[in-house]
This record gives structure tokens, C-alpha cells and sequence, in this order.
């Protein structure tokens, strides 16, 4: 059965749809169906249930004759048989039968070239708000005229049976690329239907498009120059590409063309615990009338959100429009970048606060995707844990890592002028405890001088990772551009960076064999401490 005579068969059987629904009819069913209240601010504020997170333990990829011989199988993309998923599909769709379902068209993909048409049906108008929010929002002539391509099922009410349905638990997120569906149930967390579509991208895009797909921000100068951000959560992607002198492309997810450089989405999806107006301006701004804020608590008495309080959930959200941002660029698409920048909160305090990297030590660098987490912010963290996510993002990649940095550097050397530099957000002078945290004043500065072209004096190589430190930097101290030099003893800053660079290597010994030498040539040269 074709999605289209899928999704004829749902509406059929449901005992009310509502299809594409304007953001004022979305809100008003959501407070008739007590899915949420109104903020102060104008926003729909709703609980997402017992999941605030994503779960990635239930994420299933369908095993069939697309994917058997090139997804990147193990904990990350976990098979699932095709007839499991079918008969699971049968299920939900029984399921959704005799319920209000919520239908909605949008796309992926800001780039005409590389667009992809999606239905999204869920039972609840929050998780519909959330789709028309995040996704790029259809012409009605788009809609009555461009055929849909991949098919969102959401159904958080409905709850597996393990022993039948052959999942871990109830809930479930499974993605069948032969039958372009991505099917979730038992959790009412919008993050599934967001990342799911991204999952999507990142093996269609680079394997069908020759086009590298990356989890990373991006914006774009007055003179035309892009620059995209890659790095984990606490690493500052978010604060530090929202520049007032730069337009906003996109915040998450990106393409990577021969010749542009394109958002994904339509929308952005912030994260709001300790949020402040002062700390991030255009996410406060943002939530308003439109928005949606999830697992949010308010200060009694009132409906105004307590940012602070995370006794649901250290992952509260907000969603809301690319266009509730001022600064943004129209459409959201931008040259090839002329500036790529990985950032990284080195809690050992080892590591430049900015540094340029060759096409090798990049792709090391990408497929590595290093942070650090610090004490007190897990239960049992009590000194700083190195943190690798490949490429930045690695629970959402269905091919091998060293294929996206393979690309990555084929998009390089096609661009020999991109320039790649590693930004440290996190300790100088000693680790965390000892150290102090790089001022985000000096990381701004370097930022703005690596854009510039201003960082055109002498360099000197990091003796074990091998990346280029300038000697100075506008704006800058320059004692603080060699990390040796602001610890107290040299001796016990060599023993810290022995320390990192084995945790490096031992977190790439899992991707050496299907990495090049040039990859495996950029390594830390010191492995033991």
C-alpha cells in the first residue's frame, strides 16, 4: 500500500480529522482537549508525558534490502524486522481509527534541489503545533499539487507489547526506508518527530545527493560569507552563531551542497531551563503567541514559566517559527561556508581556545565530535568526563561516522579556502575546579577575527594535537592563546594533556578501520599518560 492510500485509510477510519490547521485553531484545541495551558507571554505551555526526552535505546531502524549492507548497525541504529514493522504498522493504524487525529503537510530541506514532502499525523494538536513549527510550512498550491513522500505516524496513547511487537518496551521509534515511515509510539516527546526526519536526511542526502548533512548552526555575513557551528549541548552553538552583525540560517540541522549551504527546518527547538533575557535574548523574545513550551513548571499562582525548575525535566523546550528570530536570512539558505567552527567545552582545561585545523585533523577532529562534561552535572560526575559524539551527533547517524568525514573532507579539498578552526569554550589556566572558564567576551573576539581574516600572523602547532595556535589574536590576551603557558606548572598541564589525548585515541580506535590514513594521521601523538 502506497502512503498516500495509507493516509486516505486513516482519515477514513478516524472519527474526526483536522487537516492543517492555522496555529490559532491548533492552540484552541489544545486547551478544549486540556492538552496545555497559555503563558504570560501568549505561549502553549504542555507536558509531553512520561518521556521529556528522547529515548534512544527505543529507536529501531527497519533491516531490509535498502539498508542491510550500509547502515551503521549496533547500539546507535538497532534492525528491526520488516515484517515486525509491519505488522506493528497494522496496529497503530487500527489504533488511530475512531480517535480527532491532527494531519499536517510541511517539507525539509530550504533548498528547492533537495526537498522532501512530509505528512505528519498525530493524535494530539501540541504535537501538531510542534510539526507546523519546526518544518518548513507548504503553499496550499504545494500542498494540493506535490505528492508526499515520507509519512510521520504519531501515536504516543498507543503501547507496544514487547513479547509481540518485538520492541525493548512500550514505546518505540522505528524508520522503515522502504516504506518512507517513520512510526512512533508510547511517548508524546516531539523531539522524536523532529530527529526523526533528520535521521532521514542523513542517509538520504549524502549517500543519493552528494550532499553532507550536519547537526550544526549556521549564519551569514554582509558580505555573503558563510559560517556553520558545530558542537555539543553546553559548548555555546546556539549562543555564539546568534551574532546581531550575521543572519541566522538555521540553529540545528544542515546541508551541505556543492554550492550552498541550506537549513533543514523551519523552525527552532531551544532549549529553556536557567533561560534569561539577559543570557539569551532572541529565545525569550521568541516565546510568545505560536510557541510552544514544553515540561516547563510556572511560579505558583501564576502562568509564568520558572526556568529554573527542572523537577520534571533538565530538557525543557521551546518551539517556535525560524521567523520569530528577526535576524534571519530569507530563505534560509546560504553560500558554501567560507568558516566552519567546532567548538568543544574542554573541562580538562588542554586544549587552545582557537586553533586551525588542516583538512586531516577536521575530519579527526568531526568524526571524534569532542566535549567535556563537569562535576555536578550528572549524579556521580565528580571530576571532568571527556564526552564523544561522532560528527556532533552521533545517535542520529544511520551510515558509518568516517562517511560523513570522508565527505567532509572531500568538501574541503573542493574548497580549498574554507577554513576550519577548533574553538575551545571551556577551561584555561588549570581543569575545571582549578582553571577558569574562557571568557565569552575573548571567545566572541576570536570568532569575530577568524571571520574577518584577522588572524594572518604567525601560528605555532599544538606539540601533541597538532593544531595551529596563532600567537595573537585582536581583542585577545595572548598569554591565553597557548593553553601551557596560563597553567601553573607546565609539568602538570603535559600530564592533563597526556590524559586527554589517550582518552582521544581510545575513542577512535572504534573508527579506525573504516577511516583513511590522512584521518588516522591527525591523531593526538602522545597515547599515554
Amino acid at each position: 500500500m502506497s502512503n498516500e492510500a495509507l493516509i486516505a485509510e486513516i482519515k477514513a477510519h478516524a472519527k474526526q480529522v483536522f487537516e492543517n490547521l492555522t496555529t490559532d485553531e491548533l492552540i484552541e484545541k489544545a486547551l478544549e482537549r486540556n492538552e496545555g495551558v497559555i503563558t504570560d507571554k501568549g505561549a502553549l505551555a504542555a507536558d509531553t508525558g512520561e518521556f521529556t526526552g528522547r529515548s534512544p535505546k527505543d529507536k529501531f531502524l527497519v533491516k531490509d534490502e535498502i539498508t542491510a549492507d550500509t547502515a551503521w548497525w549496533g547500539a546507535v541504529n538497532q534492525p528491526f524486522e520488516a515484517e515486525k514493522f509491519d505488522a506493528l504498522l497494522n496496529k497503530v493504524v487500527k489504533h488511530l481509527g475512531n480517535k480527532e487525529i491532527f494531519v499536517r503537510h510541511a517539507y525539509a530541506c530550504a533548498d528547492p534541489k533537495y526537498r522532501l514532502n512530509i505528512q505528519v499525523v498525530t493524535e494530539s494538536a501540541y504535537q501538531n503545533l510542534f510539526a507546523k513549527n519546526l518544518f518548513l510550512r507548504p503553499t496550499a498550491t504545494e500542498i494540493a499539487t506535490q505528492p508526499t513522500e515520507w509519512l510521520i505516524l504519531a501515536a504516543p496513547s498507543f503501547m507496544a507489547v514487547p513479547a509481540e511487537d518485538g520492541t525493548r518496551q512500550h514505546n518505540f521509534t522505528i524508520v522503515s526506508f522502504s516504506r518512507k515511515i517513520i512510526l512512533i509510539g508510547g511517548s508524546g516527546y516531539t523531539g522524536e518527530i523532529k530527529k526523526g526526519i533528520f535521521g532521514v536526511l542523513n542517509y538520504i542526502l549524502p549517500q543519493e545527493k552528494g550532499v553532507l548533512s550536519m547537526h550544526c548552526s549556521a549564519n551569514i555575513g554582509e558580505k555573503g560569507d558563510t559560517a556553520v557551528f558545530f558542537g555539543l549541548s553546553g559548548t555555546g552553538k546556539t549562543t555564539l552563531s546568534a551574532d546581531p552583525n550575521r543572519k541566522l540560517i538555521g540553529d540545528d540541522e544542515h546541508g551541505w551542497s556543492d554550492t550552498t549551504v541550506f537549513n533543514f527546518e523551519g523552525g527552532c527547538y531551544a532549549k529553556c531551563v536557567n533561560l534569561t533575557e539577559e543570557k539569551e535574548p532572541q529565545i525569550w523574545t521568541a516565546i510568545k503567541h505560536g510557541a510552544l513550551v514544553e515540561n516547563v513548571r510556572f511560579f505558583e499562582g501564576t502562568n509564568t514559566p520558572d526556568y529554573d525548575n527542572i523537577s520534571v525535566t533538565e530538557n525543557t523546550r521551546v518551539a517556535y517559527p525560524i521567523d520569530y528570530i528577526d535576524n534571519i536570512a530569507v530563505p534560509s539558505i546560504g553560500d558554501a561556508p567560507k568558516n566552519i567552527f567546532f567548538l568543544t567545552a574542554d573541562a580538562f582545561g588542554v586544549l587552545p581556545p582557537i586553533s586551525k585545523l588542516t583538512p586531516g585533523q577536521a575530519m579527526y577532529q568531526f568524526i571524534s565530535g569532542y566535549t567535556a562534561k563537569v562535576a555536578g552535572t550528572e549524579a556521580g560526575v565528580t571530576e571532568p568526563q571527556a564526552t564523544f559524539s561522532a560528527c556532533f551527533g552521533q545517535v542520529f547517524l544511520p551510515l558509518h561516522p568516517a562517511k560523513y568525514a570522508k565527505m567532509l573532507g572531500e568538501k574541503l579539498s573542493a574548497n580549498p579556502d574554507v577554513n576550519v578552526w577548533l574553538i575551545n569554550t571551556g577551561w584555561t589556566g588549570g581543569p575545571y575546579g582549578v582553571g577558569s572558564r574562557m571568557k565569552l567576551s575573548y571567545t566572541r573576539a576570536m570568532i569575530t577575527a577568524a571571520l574577518e581574516g584577522q588572524l594572518n600572523g604567525t601560528f605555532t602547532n599544538h606539540p601533541v594535537f597538532g593544531m595551529a595556535m596563532p600567537d595573537s589574536c585582536p581583542n585577545v590576551p595572548s598569554e591565553l592563546l597557548h593553553p601551557r603557558n596560563t597553567w601553573a606548572s607546565g609539568e602538570e598541564y603535559d600530564a592533563q594533556c597526556a590524559k586527554l589525548a589517550k582518552l582521544f585515541n581510545d575513542n577512535f580506535q572504534k573508527f579506525a578501520d573504516g577511516s583513511s590514513d590522512e584521518i588516522k594521521a591527525a591523531a593526538p601523538k602522545m597515547a599515554t599518560a
